[in-house]
């Protein structure tokens, strides 16, 4: 059983026999009252949304899921696909299920794939992936003051911030949970 407090982002909870992954916590502590924990809650299931407050003595079953790894082969029109390392089982998310994570999925990524009552239910990216840069604007030296970025494109799509010396073809590792640069490779 979770305490409010062992409540984080990205935990899987089960409620009313379904898995529900947080994805949203803020911790509440009113002048005499006790803290409240208020948490938007994602159903892995059907995708819809719950709101739930706890409060200091509530606990929640932390849900029984399995994990396989799985590498990512590639997405057609809203699905992607992915197969068992171990017995090559396939399996097909929708880009709802698969949601801001396909931003981080290159061919050949290695995720965990979330499984509850047998059923492939989501899927979990590792803290940290690397990427190649496809676009990458040239640094000019002198026009900034402190920490200066640029704003670069990545082979997924994804645009994010790094420091002016990345070039276009580098491989640089993206922290998944903040979506920030952490390192060139």
């Amino acid at each position: 059983m979770l305490s409010m407090s062992d409540i984080k982002l990205g935990k899987v909870l089960s409620i009313n026999n379904d898995p529900y992954q947080v994805v949203f916590t803020q911790h509440i502590k009113v002048a005499r009252g006790g803290a409240v924990l208020k948490t938007k809650l994602k159903n892995l299931i059907s995708a819809s949304t719950l709101e739930k407050t706890f409060s200091g003595s509530d606990t929640v079953e932390e849900a029984d899921l399995q994990r396989k790894q799985a590498n990512f082969l590639y997405n057609q029109d809203d699905d992607f696909f992915f197969m068992d390392n171990a017995d090559f089982e396939q399996f097909q998310f929708s880009s709802d299920t698969v949601g801001s994570s396909a931003s981080y999925l290159s061919e050949g990524q290695t995720v965990d794939v979330l499984i509850f009552n047998n059923q492939p239910v989501a899927i979990a990216l590792p803290p940290k992936v690397t990427l190649e840069v496809t676009s990458a604007p040239d640094g000019v030296k002198g026009n900034s003051s402190g920490a200066a970025t640029k704003a670069i494109t990545l082979e997924t799509g994804l645009q994010i911030r790094t420091p002016m010396f990345i070039k276009t073809g580098d491989k640089i590792k993206i922290n998944t949970e903040t979506g920030e640069y952490v390192e060139r490779i």
